[in-house]
C-alpha cells in the first residue's frame, strides 16, 4: 500500500536549474527544426485535398482527447499536481516521433506529416487555451492556476519560439536547399532526439528519489490516460470511416503527445511543480515504449487493400 503524501508532492520543486532549462529549449527547437526539415509545402496542400482526415486528427488532439481527460480526472481524482499534468499532455500537440512510429505501423505517412505540421502551428494558441480551460474547471487544478502567475500571452510567445519558428524555419529550408535539407535533417533529428531523451532522464535521475516515491503512482496515470489517447484517435477516426492507414496514423498522432514541450512548460510558468513534472517526463519515456509497441503489432500485420467505394 502506498501512501501519498499530497503536499509533498503538489509542493515539491523539481531539481532542474536554469542552465538545464535552456539546453532542453534549445534541444526541444532543435529536434522541431529537423523534422520540419522533412515537411514541404506541398504537405501543407494535402489539407486540401485530404479535409476530412486532417479535421479529424485536428479534433481528436486538441478537443475530444482533452474532453476524455477532463472526464478521466473527474472521475478517478488523481492528485492536483498530477491532474495538472495530465491536462498539460493533453493540452500539447502531436509528439516529436509520431511520424516514425507512423511509418513503422504501416499507416499514412503523408497525412502523420501534414498533421504535425498543422497541430504544431495550431498548438501555439490553442496549447495555452485547452490548459486554461479544463484546467479552470476541475476545482483542484482551477486552485493551482490561481496560485500561480500563468500569462496566457506569454506562454504564446515560448511555445511560437520551441514550435513555430522551428518549424517556418525548417520548412523553408527544405522549400529553397531540398537536397541540404534532407540530408541535414536525417542527422540533426535523431541527434537532437537521442539528446531530448537523454534530457529527460538526467531531470528523473536528479530527481530520482521523489521520483520512485511516486513511480507507481505516476506509472498507472500514464499508461491509463495513454491508452484512452490512442483508443480516442482510433475510435474517432474508424466512426468517421477513414481508411485503415489513416486510422492507424491517427491514432498514432494522438497516442504520442509532445509532453516534452508540457515539460518545458511547466518549468517555464509552473516552477517545476513535482506531479506535473514528474508526470509529463514519464510520459515522455512511456509514450515512446508504447508506440513502438503499437508500431511493432501493426507493422506485422499490413493493411489489406480496400475496395474502391
Amino acid at each position: 500500500m502506498i501512501v501519498l503524501n499530497e503536499t509533498l508532492i503538489d509542493n515539491v520543486v523539481l531539481n532542474f536549474d536554469a542552465n538545464s532549462q535552456w539546453v532542453l529549449n534549445i534541444a526541444l527547437a532543435f529536434v522541431m527544426f529537423g523534422i520540419a526539415l522533412e515537411i514541404s509545402i506541398d504537405d501543407f496542400k494535402q489539407l486540401l485535398k485530404n479535409p476530412k482526415s486532417i479535421a479529424t486528427g485536428v479534433l481528436c488532439q486538441f478537443l475530444f482527447l482533452p474532453i476524455l481527460t477532463f472526464i478521466l480526472v473527474f472521475i478517478i481524482e488523481p492528485l492536483p499536481s498530477f491532474a495538472m499534468g495530465m491536462f498539460m499532455v493533453a493540452a500539447c500537440p502531436g509528439g516529436n516521433v509520431s511520424n516514425f512510429i507512423t511509418h513503422i505501423a504501416g499507416g499514412n505517412t503523408a497525412l502523420s506529416i501534414s498533421l504535425t505540421a498543422v497541430a504544431t502551428l495550431l498548438a501555439v494558441v490553442m496549447t495555452p487555451i485547452n490548459l486554461q480551460f479544463w484546467g479552470g474547471l476541475y476545482e483542484p487544478t482551477f486552485n493551482i492556476l490561481s496560485k500561480v502567475s500563468v500569462s496566457p500571452l506569454q506562454m504564446v510567445k515560448l511555445v511560437s519560439l520551441l514550435l513555430g519558428l522551428p518549424l517556418v524555419l525548417g520548412v523553408l529550408a527544405n522549400h529553397y536547399r531540398p537536397k541540404l535539407a534532407a540530408r541535414v535533417g536525417r542527422v540533426l533529428k535523431n541527434v537532437s532526439l537521442l539528446f531530448f531523451i537523454i534530457l529527460i532522464f538526467i531531470a528523473l535521475y536528479s530527481n530520482r528519489e521523489i521520483f520512485l516515491d511516486y513511480v507507481y503512482y505516476v506509472f498507472w496515470l500514464v499508461v491509463l490516460h495513454n491508452i484512452i489517447a490512442f483508443l480516442t484517435g482510433f475510435s474517432v477516426a474508424k466512426i468517421i470511416g477513414l481508411s485503415s492507414e489513416d486510422v492507424r496514423s491517427i491514432t498514432v498522432e494522438t497516442g504520442i503527445q509532445n509532453s516534452g514541450l508540457g515539460l518545458l512548460l511547466i518549468f517555464s510558468f509552473f516552477d517545476g511543480m513535482g506531479g506535473m513534472a514528474l508526470l509529463a517526463a514519464f510520459w515522455g519515456i512511456w509514450h515512446l515504449v508504447s508506440g513502438l509497441l503499437l508500431a511493432a503489432y501493426w507493422g506485422g500485420r499490413p493493411i489489406k487493400m480496400e475496395k474502391l467505394t
